[in-house]
């Protein structure tokens, strides 16, 4: 456990350099994004707590314990030493069995130095200056200090007497600058918080490096068309905690708006409850079976769904509308809405997903007919006042009254599980 809980997320900050560009005429356009970040970094400097990082990974190790084993881990959004991903795998390097830890930093970063005053940080007079951004290396974790055990406190005294460890990045420590891409080729896995603002662009470039990682993004993210077809196709997943539940993070000092200060840090914390973890590291939760009941017996017993004669189906696809994964029935083949929460209990092995209803393309591909103007008319004589018109694609339903339904993920079962099933 740390003083601090300090894992930083690239902030939006972090506009790309100049240095980074190589068409002068592009400068412009490059000061306008470095601005436009400037205005909204704010909004990404949520730092993540050890406790919660120190959960997810041993859940990996439970699955598999060389997970991390002889692999280079790259944390490249993360001041060494103020980051609690950092810590984590400094702290752990020896029991990981990592080959390598790599961070690096970025220019301002309000938390840099904070608890370790490197000499980067330090100016005339040992005066304090605006941090630049640092890329730093280990490559072995032992008892530095002497003191017959090995833990964060030699971290530090390695840092303190071996500057060589680190260098600085001339572009700013932006996660897309060449700098940090070319790090990010020698990597293994990724693990960091990135800037949910930047969340796309950010799983793009490790998809295009075929990286593996875990990192902490916005669950909304689940149904962008960027990130959900990785999702169908299995290239990512969600973590192990701390789904659906809310995360809490260490702000700035100068937020306004925050949940609570830790007692123990004396730290500002703010709650996210739309976080979740992502990843392509394999676990033992994404192969746990679901366990379900018949339609049958759904229909007896299941809360939602006592005393109802059928299931609900839409009115624009054959395909049954499933409010809860619990409700999913064990004996039916074809295509069912669930809510995106089902992801959390998916099994790759039990289930196919076939689409996202946010993603009008696919819902066309799958089928799904437009809003029509005799159901938009029954949806409005019935009190509706959403903003739906005819020509929409949009899944919805007309029992027990007019009504479009939100996001859901089409899935099917991936095995006939046994004879009589439901079609």
């Amino acid at each position: 456990m740390t003083k601090k809980n300090t894992t930083k997320k690239v902030s939006k900050k972090r506009g790309q350099s100049k240095k980074a560009t190589e068409r002068p005429e592009e400068d412009g356009k490059v000061m306008n994004r470095g601005l436009g970040a400037a205005k909204v970094a704010k909004k990404d400097e949520f730092y993540t707590q050890y406790i919660d990082i120190q959960k997810e990974v041993e859940a990996y190790l439970e699955f598999n314990p060389n997970t991390f084993r002889d692999k280079v881990v790259y944390c490249n959004c993360d001041d060494p030493f103020e980051s609690n991903f950092f810590k984590f795998f400094a702290a752990n390097f020896n029991r990981l069995g990592l080959k390598k830890l790599i961070t690096t930093s970025y220019d301002g970063s309000p938390i840099a130095g904070e608890q370790l005053d490197l000499i980067e940080y330090k100016g005339k007079k040992d005066k304090r200056i605006k941090p630049k951004a640092i890329a730093l290396e280990i490559q072995e974790v032992r008892d530095f200090n002497g003191d017959g055990a090995v833990g964060i406190d030699d971290i530090e005294v390695f840092l303190k007497k071996n500057p060589h460890s680190r260098k600085s990045l001339e572009e700013g420590g932006d996660f897309r600058s060449s700098e940090c891409v070319e790090i990010l080729k020698k990597a293994d896995i990724v693990v960091t918080n990135p800037p949910f603002s930047l969340f796309k662009e950010y799983v793009a470039q490790l998809a295009k490096y075929k990286k593996k990682f875990l990192i902490i993004g916005n669950t909304n993210s689940i149904t962008y068309l960027e990130i959900f077809p990785l999702i169908k196709e299995n290239k990512i997943w969600l973590g192990c905690t701390n789904f659906n539940v809310g995360m809490f993070f260490e702000v700035p000092d100068n937020w306004e708006r925050f949940h609570h200060i830790d007692k123990r840090t004396g730290k500002k914390m703010a709650r996210v409850s739309a976080s979740c973890w992502f990843t392509n590291l394999d676990h033992g939760r994404r192969h746990e079976p679901l366990s379900l009941m018949t339609m049958e017996d759904n229909l007896k017993f299941s809360k939602n769904l006592k005393g109802k004669l059928a299931y609900y189906k839409y009115e624009n696809l054959d395909a049954l509308e499933v409010g809860t994964y619990k409700e999913i029935p064990s004996n039916y083949d074809g295509i069912m809405g669930v809510p995106v929460t089902f992801l959390n209990k998916y099994n790759p092995d039990q289930f196919e997903i076939i689409g996202n209803s946010d993603d009008s393309s696919m819902m066309e591909e799958l089928g799904v007919s437009t809003l029509g103007h005799d159901f938009i008319a029954a949806y409005r004589a019935r009190g509706g006042t959403g903003h739906y018109s005819p020509g929409m694609r949009m899944l919805c339903l007309l029992e027990p009254q007019p009504r479009v339904i939100y996001k859901r993920i089409l899935i099917r079962h991936r095995h006939q599980q046994s004879k009589g099933k439901k079609k």
